[in-house]
């Protein structure tokens, strides 16, 4: 058949540019978002940075501190207020979300909108000895695993191939700590003359193992055990006991063999409860003790806070990012000749599109918590074990907004309660069933679960079964696995090693 040619129309949905930086927004963090809005400002000749932004922020402190008398103000007539205080009106108007540009052929560029940074790059209401302080360059991070073992190694004098081999070892481990690849297949990696052999790697493995906390580089879980007993003092009770046990009955340990482990060891009953009692208090992970990020701090989006038997929903105003146009660059753009056909045009429409989809951004974060809010009220009065079930489709029907718009307004958003930090999926637990045909969220069960715990005798800790049978006489019906993997969410251990002789 000869080649043709044939017109075919056809209808496609496709998002705006402004659609997609408006859904990009709304995803990201609050500090992913000031990098981004930083990074706009640096490269954006229309954007700057609203001098007035230490009032403003002020101006918010002052409504938090007279919010904690009951007196605060609603949202709206605070961020009215606000910008109010502006040194310039604002004049830019808020678009829909169906709005896709504007007229850019009038002098009006100015928006008092977000009018500042919160992290400011005027003077820092942070650090007054610097004009461009950060606040997360004060946040404390803890080393790596890795990054600690380099350190402790540049404390050995050592040749440059002993070193590079004991570097190779370090960069094998896993964050918890071990070494699972097998040394013959090590000697492959490391192209240098003369060849590895696995006695210099075995060397090296000994002296990576003593670098920092006892039980690093272990091959298995019954050597990081035998390390970690290795390094305690002599006398201590049980330790030989307890050596025995490690390297050769492990696995009788778990199934509480204790009878055959005393006839395997030679030892009596008392002996044997030392040993398994100090067994008890290693630790299995060492190297998950590294790189932990206890010292960060996260900074909400919203702030809750009960005023007048109200719960009320407030941006925090330290995320809110301040910038407008810059008026006289916009005027004299406007001002001159073929305007609208200069490549500037596009950084000044991207300009207006920035500062529109920041407040809209803003904006459906704080109607997403408000409702969240309105859901979970109980929460807010008796904590954990009142949270109800909840889904996104249930927030997205509620706001008339897609169910995909709503998950991006709850990733990575936290809101700050009394009752301490939360991230917004905290609120929409799973739903479970109960005796009576009702419903209760999973982290009701979590928190009754934790109660019973926390209630429990030492001596005889509750099994996941037992557990099970006291939710169902609550009327609250789980499987046994279920309870397994809540405990398991929860970071409490088995029933076995819960129990205090």
């Amino acid at each position: 058949m000869p080649p043709t040619i044939e017109l075919r129309a056809k209808q496609t949905f496709a998002l705006t540019p402004r659609l997609q930086q408006s859904v990009r927004l709304l995803q990201l963090s609050s500090l992913e978002f000031q990098q981004e809005l930083r990074n706009a400002l640096d490269t954006n000749p229309f954007l700057e940075y609203d001098p007035s932004v230490s009032e403003d922020l002020s101006a918010g402190k002052t409504a938090e501190n007279n919010g904690a008398d009951g007196e605060t103000l609603p949202s709206n007539e605070r961020d009215n207020a606000m910008e109010g205080s502006s040194s310039e009106p604002a004049t830019e108007s808020v678009a829909s979300s169906s709005d896709d540009g504007g007229d850019y052929s009038n002098n009006d560029y100015s928006s008092g909108d977000y009018s500042g940074d919160a992290y400011g790059r005027g003077p820092s209401r942070y650090n007054g000895d610097s004009d461009a302080a950060d606040p997360t360059e004060w946040a404390r991070v803890q080393p790596t695993l890795h990054e600690q073992l380099h350190d402790a190694l540049r404390l050995y004098r050592l040749d440059d191939r002993d070193r590079e081999v004991a570097r190779l070892i370090i960069e094998a481990l896993d964050d918890d700590g071990y070494l699972r690849q097998d040394l013959a297949d090590l000697t492959d990696v490391f192209d240098i003359e003369p060849a590895l052999t696995e006695d210099e790697l075995l060397v090296a493995l000994r002296l990576v193992q003593t670098l920092d906390r006892p039980g690093l580089a272990a091959r298995s879980l019954s050597e990081c055990l035998a390390l970690q007993i290795d390094a305690l003092p002599a006398d201590t009770p049980g330790r030989d006991v307890a050596k025995q046990v490690v390297e050769h009955h492990l696995d009788r340990l778990a199934r509480r063999e204790h009878a055959e482990l005393q006839k395997q060891i030679g030892c009596d009953a008392e002996e044997l409860r030392v040993a398994c009692a100090l067994v008890r208090k290693l630790d299995p992970k060492p190297g998950n003790s590294y790189g932990r990020a206890d010292d960060n701090y996260i900074v909400p989006d919203v702030i809750v806070r009960s005023v007048r038997n109200k719960w009320v929903v407030t941006v925090n105003p330290a995320v809110l990012p301040r910038a407008r146009i810059h008026r006289m660059y916009a005027e004299l753009f406007a001002q001159s000749a073929g305007a609208s056909r200069s490549p500037l045009a596009q950084q000044l429409q991207e300009a207006r599109w920035l500062i529109r989809n920041a407040q809209q951004r803003f904006e459906t974060i704080q109607r997403v918590a408000e409702c969240i809010v309105a859901h979970q009220k109980p929460f807010f009065q008796y904590g954990e074990i009142a949270l109800k079930p909840l889904v996104l489709r249930d927030v997205a029907e509620e706001l008339g907004l897609h169910e995909s718009t709503i998950s991006r307004a709850t990733g990575n958003k936290y809101m700050a309660t009394p009752r301490g930090i939360f991230e917004f999926k905290h609120f929409f637990p799973r739903e479970l069933g109960t005796e009576s045909g009702g419903t209760c969220s999973a982290a009701a069960v979590r928190a009754l679960l934790k109660e019973m715990i926390a209630a429990e005798n030492t001596r005889d800790p509750l099994s996941d079964v037992a557990l099970a049978k006291m939710l169902a006489d609550q009327g609250v019906l789980v499987a046994r696995r279920t309870v397994a993997k809540y405990r398991h969410l929860m970071k409490v251990p088995p029933a076995e090693l819960r129990r205090q002789v």
